[in-house]
């Protein structure tokens, strides 16, 4: 799940101009095995099943393994990590997406490389460029079949005043473990924009716009 969410905040960045930590795993992964994780997932494989046949990955799944570990497995394939592992099933949600969109392959290759200089720091905070918050695109989460959308005003953090004004992206991937993750957290910068009521007896929730 934290891959998942880890392959989506990237994706976000990448729209927002949001750049993250350079990956070189990723750029591996993009190079050598990106044609074939396409064609896998063009000959209808699992795509959790993708990563363990080309070799990165030594089960079906990271299975909650944090991203920032590194634990290198020496086996008669050669050397694997779970980096590369992490890498490779993010490509694969990656050019899954893009071939629902009818995206070439081609673009779909270069697309991947690019996200590869997106991921999120370790640290969770993406810095953007103040100047650009005119230009950048509004973000919609489907709740329930609506839309509920975020402006860059409203999800972009504003840290300090004047010339040494920072500006921090309000989405953030966290690595929650069980009992109490995974979880998706609608925080302050969506709950700031959208009234929340709470139905505990019957477990809904309901949003509308804040006043």
């Amino acid at each position: 799940f934290f891959i998942e969410l880890l392959a989506i905040i990237t994706q976000i960045n990448e729209k927002i101009g949001a750049p993250g930590i350079f990956s070189q795993e990723c750029k591996e992964v993009a190079s050598q095995y990106g044609q074939r994780i396409l064609d896998l997932l063009l000959n209808e494989i699992d795509p959790t099943k993708i990563c363990p046949s080309v070799g990165l990955c030594t089960h079906s799944g990271t299975q909650g393994v944090s991203f920032g570990i590194r634990t290198v497995v020496d086996d008669e394939t050669g050397r694997s990590n779970d980096a590369m592992c992490h890498v490779c099933e993010m490509a694969v949600m990656w050019a899954k997406n893009q071939l629902a969109q009818d995206q070439t392959q081609d673009l779909i290759l270069k697309y991947i490389n690019t996200l590869c200089g997106y991921i999120p720091s370790p640290m969770g905070e993406s810095s953007v460029d103040c100047k650009r918050l005119a230009s950048m695109p509004d973000v919609a989460f489907s709740i329930g079949g609506k839309k509920f959308a975020l402006t860059p005003e409203q999800y972009i953090l504003k840290i300090g005043e004047g010339d040494a004004t920072k500006c921090i992206s309000g989405f953030v991937a966290m690595d929650i473990p069980p009992p109490r993750g995974p979880i998706w957290i609608l925080g302050d910068i969506f709950m700031g924009a959208y009234h929340t009521v709470f139905d505990y007896g019957k477990m809904k929730v309901g949003f509308a716009k804040a006043a």
